[in-house]
């Protein structure tokens, strides 16, 4: 294990994660949202969406040390501040999240029925307002092009920011 910049808030790589889950001393809590959750998971992880989190929804801990994880690590950082904000001493998160620890060989379980990822539905909704204004801008008005502006500014601040405006959206209307 290392610690982030933070110092209460403690990264825990793959193959420790998998040591304390083989010995049964761990709580983990996947904070992706249920579309995510339901195409592939950790075995055994229970579901607290970031988008909905909340300290007091969190699963009994019986005992067990409670790690948080995610797709990349980003979003559990994010759910592990807001666990020390609200009194939490220490909180841990997998580092890399759910890819490191498919990177690292061990088993997931995925289920090919599962809606969509809740990121290939911002694509694909992205996509489709960046060419319907376009192609709106093209034969009716150029004024249909700020449309496009639009979606190209939010795409460039979820990238620098890692919030997406309209992955919230989405998250909310499906759940």
């Amino acid at each position: 294990m290392q610690g982030t910049t933070d110092n209460q808030l403690i990264e825990i790589d793959a193959q420790n994660l998998k040591a304390e889950m083989d010995m049964g001393r761990v709580l983990l809590v996947d904070v992706r949202e249920p579309s995510e959750h339901a195409g592939e998971r950790i075995p055994g992880a229970s579901l607290l969406p970031l988008s909905k989190f909340d300290p007091s929804q969190l699963p009994e801990t019986s005992g067990k040390k409670l790690i948080l994880h995610c797709h990349s690590g980003n979003r559990s950082a994010q759910a592990g501040r807001k666990l020390l904000d609200a009194g939490w001493d220490t909180v841990c998160h997998l580092q890399g999240g759910i890819m490191a620890w498919r990177e690292a060989g061990y088993e997931t379980e995925q289920n090919e029925r599962a809606p969509i990822s809740l990121q290939r539905q911002v694509q694909i909704t992205a996509g489709s307002l960046a060419l319907l204004g376009t192609l709106l801008g093209a034969f009716v008005s150029p004024w249909f092009l700020l449309l496009s502006g639009f979606i190209g500014a939010g795409l460039m601040f979820a990238g620098i920011t890692d919030t997406c405006g309209m992955a919230m959206i989405l998250a909310k209307g499906s759940i």
